[in-house]
């Protein structure tokens, strides 16, 4: 889904400050959440074996959260869907680190057929994305993460798969999406906006011709949808993305 990525990916960073937190009380609780989810990808599922969630703070102090360990099917996370995967109250003040600890059991489903996804590094140290989120107490602090399963995934063409994680963090309170639909469901296509800065997030339309591009910064996009031939590319230019809000494409016919 988009390019940058790491990623496992709308985070909703609070920078707020109040008299019951870090400073004034260093033993304060911070409720704390972390979710998940994902773009469409041309697969017919991906599944992920999450076992567990690490927290690193700014100071280097570390607590694992209690985790929902289980084998999750990236493609149900689609189109605007997330899950939780963790969640506890921690005595960390400054988040700095996110680690996403994976099981063995990983893999992919192409036409019908699934394949193992090799994750070694993974497996030994975890998957890391680096936030910086200042929580607040007495309110929920979430963390989103995009597990980008369209970039993860890497064909070794010796009829093997490897997953090498994209992940990234997604700030719905700091961040915009672009949404749009085909006029023809059933359509296999490519979706990219790539931002003046030449910043390219990417994803596909899934079975119903939809697709969402989240989190994307303020600013604005070219939007190219490069269908299956014998269809031509669309492109649309000067897309604004504005903080907090889902820019609508409309239905969009291909010729």
């Amino acid at each position: 889904m988009k390019k940058i990525f790491l990623l496992f990916a709308a985070t909703t960073s609070l920078f707020l400050t109040s008299c019951n937190d870090d400073d004034s009380n260093p033993n304060a609780q911070y409720s704390y959440n972390v979710r998940m989810t994902d773009a469409p990808a041309p697969y017919d599922a991906v599944y992920i074996d999450v076992q567990g969630v690490e927290v690193i703070g700014a100071n280097g102090s570390s607590a694992v959260l209690e985790t929902n360990a289980q084998v999750y099917n990236l493609l149900e996370l689609s189109n605007g869907l997330s899950i939780e995967i963790a969640s506890d109250n921690i005595e960390i003040p400054n988040v700095h680190q996110v680690r996403l600890i994976l099981g063995t059991n990983n893999s992919v489903v192409v036409e019908g057929q699934s394949y193992p996804l090799s994750t070694p590094s993974a497996q030994q140290s975890g998957l890391k994305i680096n936030v910086d989120q200042n929580l607040t107490a007495n309110v929920e602090n979430t963390l989103l993460i995009d597990f980008d399963a369209h970039q993860s995934i890497v064909e070794e063409g010796n009829g093997t798969y490897t997953l090498k994680p994209v992940l990234r963090e997604v700030e719905s309170d700091v961040q915009g999406n672009i949404q749009g639909s085909l006029a023809v469901t059933g359509v296999r296509a490519t979706v990219t906006a790539e931002s003046s800065t030449g910043v390219e997030y990417t994803t596909i339309v899934n079975e119903n011709g939809q697709f969402k591009l989240s989190g994307l910064q303020a600013g604005t996009y070219t939007v190219t949808v490069t269908p299956a031939t014998p269809l031509l590319p669309e492109i649309i230019t000067n897309v604004q993305v504005t903080i907090g809000a889902n820019t609508q494409l409309g239905v969009i016919t291909l010729n």
